[in-house]
């Protein structure tokens, strides 16, 4: 399942397809109709946030899924799939792809990284760790992760903040690593994909510049205030 899986996304574009709560498209069908879009455009991977998203998309779309669950803890900043509690729920969908937030911070309940990676591979899904920081992209492939991703860089109070996405963090951590390395967080031109390819990255994810018009609308309506 790790060759097919890796091999189905590498050089590919990943659509995060995800709406939350307080969301004019937050639903389930919206979120599979989303991925249909996507992999009519040419996506070879959809990213989906919650059991009843990654169902419903599984169900219309033969893409590989990388499948998280968003949950807000009192006790904790993480949210991407925080606790043993959200990979139970996962394993219970078909997604190839569990990610989680793989940053320093501490986890809800004093979990452990190790402990939900653990959980993972005993389900027989690969394990995608979101990093902010070189630091935490070692860590997190000592720890057992097969992916890494840049999404939460310049999202946690000690990571480098970037305008677009962090291309040299990308870099660093493909020079150091030697499991494949995605990137994600803020792509939201052609041309940032076309240079994040040419610094390494394995695959590239590209979410709300597709599909969350709200968030687009605004910065066009910002730029008419301009």
């Amino acid at each position: 399942m790790v060759n097919k899986v890796l091999k189905n996304i590498r050089g590919q574009l990943i659509v995060s397809c995800q709406a939350l709560e307080d969301e004019p498209l937050h639903s389930s069908f919206i979120m599979s109709r989303m991925a249909v879009a996507a992999e009519r455009g040419g996506a070879k991977g959809i990213r989906a946030n919650s059991v009843s998203d990654i169902n419903a998309i599984k169900e219309l779309v033969s893409l590989p899924v990388i499948g998280i669950i968003k949950r807000d803890y009192p006790d904790s900043d993480i949210y991407i799939t925080a606790t043993k509690r959200e990979v139970n729920e996962l394993l219970t969908t078909s997604a190839e792809i569990i990610a989680l937030d793989a940053t320093q911070r501490k986890r809800p309940g004093n979990e452990k990284l190790s402990d939900l990676i653990t959980q993972i591979h005993e389900g027989q899904r690969l394990v995608m760790a979101d990093v902010s920081t070189l630091d935490e992209a070692r860590a997190a492939e000592s720890a057992g992760c097969d992916i890494i991703s840049t999404t939460l860089a310049g999202y946690t109070p000690y990571s480098k903040k970037t305008e677009g996405p962090d291309f040299d963090l990308l870099q660093a951590i493909h020079q150091t690593v030697r499991i494949p390395v995605i990137m994600e967080g803020r792509v939201e031109e052609p041309q940032d994909v076309e240079k994040g390819r040419k610094k390494g990255a394995f695959a590239v994810v590209v979410g709300s510049i597709i599909t969350r018009p709200q968030l687009i609308t605004e910065k066009y309506v910002e730029a008419m205030k301009r």
